[in-house]
Formats: C-alpha cells, sequence, structure tokens
C-alpha cells in the first residue's frame, strides 16, 4: 500500500508498505521506524466522504484500498518525551548527535526514565509478550539479537543524557524497561531487573569504546605532555562537557563570532542580547580550548572577557551542567541554614574562629548573615586551612601583593583595619583565581561563593587542595550536583545534616 504522509508543510513523505497491518496502533509502530518518529502522536486521514478534509484515523477498514493521505499531529514533541516532568527540553536521539558524541543540548537525567520505542518488530513482539505476561505470567524468552537490539537503543537514549550514567542511573533504566514491559522480568532476581543493569552497565562501556573509535570529542583520548594518556571526561557530573561545533559551524567561523564578540564587550555601552547569543553560538569553541589547552585563566580572560561577568558565568553554568546556578547554590543552602548552625554550636571540639563566627552572628541573626555564618564555618567544621582562602586589603592596597600566592579565594575590599569576622562595611567583594582577580563588583560574600563555584566549574579549574572538602560539601550537598558520590567525610557531614533531631 502507497501512504503519502504529511508530518509539516515542508515534510511530507512517501511511504510504501506490502500490507496494512491489524490495528491502527501497528501502523503506528511501522511508521515510528520507518520515519524514525519519536513521541505520542494522532493518525489522521483525507476521508472521501467529506471532500478529502482529514479526519482521525480510528479503524483501519476507512482507508482507501490502495493509497492514502495520512496527517501526523503530534501531542507529546518528542523532545520532551523524555523529561516532561522537569521541563528541560531534550532532544531525541539522532544519528548526528551520536556520530559528534555530546547531545544537540545540555539535557537533564530524566526521572522516571521514560523508555524509548524500538523498532517494529521488536515493539510487536513486546506488546504481545505482555499481553501473555498480563493473563498467565509467562515472561519472554529473551534471544541475543532481542537483548542487543533492546541495549543499543538505550545505549543510544542514555548517552545523550550522560556518556558515564551513574549506578543509580543505571539501575532506573534497568526498573524502567522491567516496569514498561514486565515480560522481560528476569525470573532469578526479586525485582526482575538485575542483570538487565549488568548488561546495560557493560553495554555503555562498548558504546563508548565504539564512539572513541569512531573520533568522538567527548571521549577522545590525549596525552598530558609526559606521554601518558589522559581520558577527556566529565569531572563533577558535567552534563554537556565537551561538545561538537554547531552544524554549519568550523573553528574558522566561530573564532570570527569570538573576535566580533571581543569587539562588542569593549564598548561602553554593550549590546547584552549579541553578547548573550554570540556567548551561546561560541560554546563549543571556548569550551574545546579550555578542555585541550588548560590554558591560564589570565589567557582565558583575554580572549573571552564576556565570560568573567556575572551574567555569563550563569549562562555559562547553565549551558555546562543544566541547572540555575545561584538558585541552586542559595535553595540548596537556606534550606540547610538551620541544620548547619546547629553542628556549629554543637561541634565537639575547640574551634577558635568558629566560635568568633557564631558570636558575630549572635549580633544579626538576618538571613544574609547566617548565609555567610555558615560558608565561612564550614572548612572550620571540616578541619581545614582556609587562611589564604579569604582575603581582604585596603582600598589603596597594591592587588598584586594581596593576590599572590592565592589560586582560589575570595577578596573583601574595605577601610576596617581589623575585624574578627567580616568588615560591617565593605567596598568591593572579588574572586581571585591563580592570582589575579577575575571578578569585581560583587554586592556580599554568599554571592562571591555561588559565583565562584560556578566559575570554577566554567574554566575547569580543581578545588583548591587546602579546602577539597568545603568544595565537594558545597557542590555535593548544598548543590546537589553528583551527590550519589562523595568521600567519606563529606558523606559524614550530609549524614549530619540529614538525620533527623
Amino acid at each position: 500500500m502507497l501512504l503519502r504522509v504529511v508530518l509539516s508543510p515542508d515534510d511530507i513523505r512517501k511511504v510504501v508498505i506490502d500490507e496494512l497491518p491489524e490495528s491502527v496502533e501497528d501502523l503506528k509502530l511501522i511508521l515510528r521506524s520507518k520515519l524514525n518518529l519519536d513521541g505520542e502522536f494522532v493518525l489522521q486521514y483525507e476521508d472521501p466522504d467529506f471532500q478529502n478534509d482529514l479526519v482521525n484515523l480510528t479503524r483501519l477498514t476507512d482507508l482507501p484500498k490502495e493509497r492514502a493521505t495520512l496527517k501526523i499531529i503530534q501531542r507529546t514533541p518528542p523532545n520532551e518525551q523524555f523529561n516532561d516532568r522537569s521541563n528541560h527540553d531534550t532532544a531525541s536521539t539522532s544519528a548526528s548527535s551520536l556520530v559528534s558524541g555530546t547531545p544537540s543540548q545540555s539535557k537533564v537525567w530524566p526521572e522516571p526514565f521514560i523508555i524509548p520505542s524500538f523498532s517494529y518488530d521488536v515493539e510487536l513482539k513486546l506488546r504481545r509478550s505482555n499481553d501473555a505476561h498480563a493473563k498467565d505470567g509467562s515472561l519472554l524468552d529473551v534471544t541475543k539479537e532481542l537483548k542487543t537490539e533492546i541495549l543499543n537503543k538505550l545505549a543510544e537514549v542514555m548517552f545523550n543524557f550522560n556518556p558515564y550514567p551513574l549506578r543509580e542511573q543505571i539501575e532506573s533504566v534497568a526498573k524502567a524497561l522491567v516496569e514498561k514491559h514486565p515480560c522481560l522480568k528476569e525470573p532469578g532476581s526479586s525485582g526482575g531487573w538485575y542483570c538487565w543493569k549488568f548488561s546495560l552497565n557493560f553495554k555503555m562501556g562498548n558504546f563508548r569504546q565504539k564512539l572513541r573509535v569512531a573520533g568522538c570529542p567527548a571521549l577522545s583520548v590525549s596525552t598530558d605532555g609526559t606521554g601518558k594518556r589522559r581520558l577527556k571526561k566529565p569531572r563533577r557530573s558535567e552534563t554537556n562537557f565537551l561538545p561538537d561545533m554547531p552544524e554549519g559551524e568550523t573553528t574558522s567561523s566561530l573564532e570570527e563570532e569570538r573576535k566580533a564578540l571581543l569587539i562588542e564587550v569593549k564598548k561602553k555601552n554593550p549590546n547584552n542580547k549579541f553578547i548573550d547569543a554570540a556567548m551561546a553560538s561560541t560554546y563549543a569553541l571556548r569550551r574545546k580550548e579550555i578542555i585541550d589547552k588548560e590554558p591560564l585563566v589570565s589567557d582565558v580572560q583575554s580572549r573571552w572577557p564576556a565570560l568573567f561577568t556575572e551574567r555569563q558565568i550563569v549562562a555559562e553554568f547553565s549551558r555546562l551542567l543544566s541547572a540555575d546556578l545561584m538558585s541552586s547554590f542559595y535553595g540548596g543552602l537556606d534550606e540547610l541554614l538551620p541544620r548547619f548552625l546547629e553542628l556549629y554550636k554543637n561541634m565537639d571540639h575547640d574551634s577558635v574562629q568558629l566560635h568568633k563566627i557564631l558570636q558575630w552572628l549572635d549580633a544579626d541573626d538576618s538571613n544574609q548573615n547566617k548565609r555567610t555564618a555558615v560558608l565561612l564555618g564550614l572548612p572550620h567544621f571540616l578541619r581545614e586551612n582556609s587562611s589564604s582562602f579569604l582575603k581582604s586589603c585596603e582600598p589603596s592596597s597594591e592587588i598584586e601583593d594581596v593576590v599572590k600566592g592565592t589560586d582560589v579565594g575570595i577578596l573583601i575590599v574595605t577601610e576596617e583595619q581589623q575585624c574578627d569576622v567580616l568588615p560591617k562595611d565593605t567596598i568591593d567583594v572579588a574572586l581571585i583565581l591563580e592570582e589575579h582577580l577575575v571578578v569585581t563588583d560583587i554586592s556580599d560574600v554568599p554571592k562571591a561563593f555561588g559565583l565562584l563555584m560556578g566559575l570554577l566549574y566554567v574554566v575547569n579549574i580543581d578545588y583548591p587542595k587546602t579546602m577539597k572538602y568545603t568544595f565537594e560539601a558545597l557542590q555535593k550537598i548544598v548543590m546537589n550536583i553528583g551527590g550519589s558520590s562523595c568521600s567519606s567525610g563529606v558523606h559524614g557531614l550530609r549524614n549530619k545534616l540529614l538525620r533527623k533531631k
């Protein structure tokens, strides 16, 4: 039978099928397979009884016998089917995105995970087996070919969300698979998905290796200068770590756009809309420079000065992790403020500086001061040395002398010469990276902490060794990024924070 299928006004396809299937749902499965469709859709056909006006197709007997025109009306946009609850746009798996090895845009792992549609024959076999399972509890005898096709499709979709899925994420896929298709349950495990989890984990490793050999940039291997192979991969749960160049763009074309961006930034009244668009379109070039070349922060700042502004740090963090920087930072912090302060007050070892912070808070316990107290007290609670992290100076001080020796830090500019915790009046709060002031004119210390967390991600800098547990706690406990795996000290802190009174 010959079908004319209208997907959109400018996308009309011809589909040939040997014979009509038994039901409308079976026809949908065929169209999904032949046209590579995702999401839920309604089929309409041109009805001769109504002068070929479109009518919903409910019975295949209504179609003309030899040829017919069908129109597909998408109920759920394909890009949203994997994450309806989080309202993040996600793109369906495509050949181009898998060749590049990176999703077309940042994606958040969907909860719950939505199992994609398989090929027509697999879907047909699963549907009939599910019906049989509902009647008598029988399970499908999964052949090697069937299992391979299921795992390959799942691996493609999983890769588009996270090339290196966590154990919990792999488990969520295995559970979702047997929930949607109970005929695939394993009789030997309590949940019915245990072996599927291991098969998915193994398949993801093979899938990454295949794409790595094909030249996937997100999985490529380079050397560290000593000949040692170094795999370029996300370190702190980045979802869009090393994207491929946008379609139709090259390194040269994006470099020209970078130069235009540099000119715009230097203007007295720059066009923020132009800067926003240019920063978004040159993201892949910027990440390639930062990850491949590992330049000094001063070099990054000279090439991308717009990146070191509050507006662009927030935007770049969103591109990199699919999360709002300040909302996740303040939201997590405010939720835990009472428990943090309670732990500080009940601390069972002597900490003079932490005691000073709590005394300072007693004089003014506003929410802003509580945020500041928790952030400044965290390294002391975790028994880390923050002496080189928080700096202060007078407006007349030589900045080079003040920031010397500080790789990561916060600088407070004030005219007060001595204070126990923070000065009452601050002139400026700034961020220090690699002995350079990189961001200035920050309104307060909590915002400085939040922007610093974002900037460390943006320029791919390690947490300072003397405060690595403090920053890990901010990432994994406060911001809830990659919190499923953490060091023993941070894990213990999280247990204390979440423990009920």
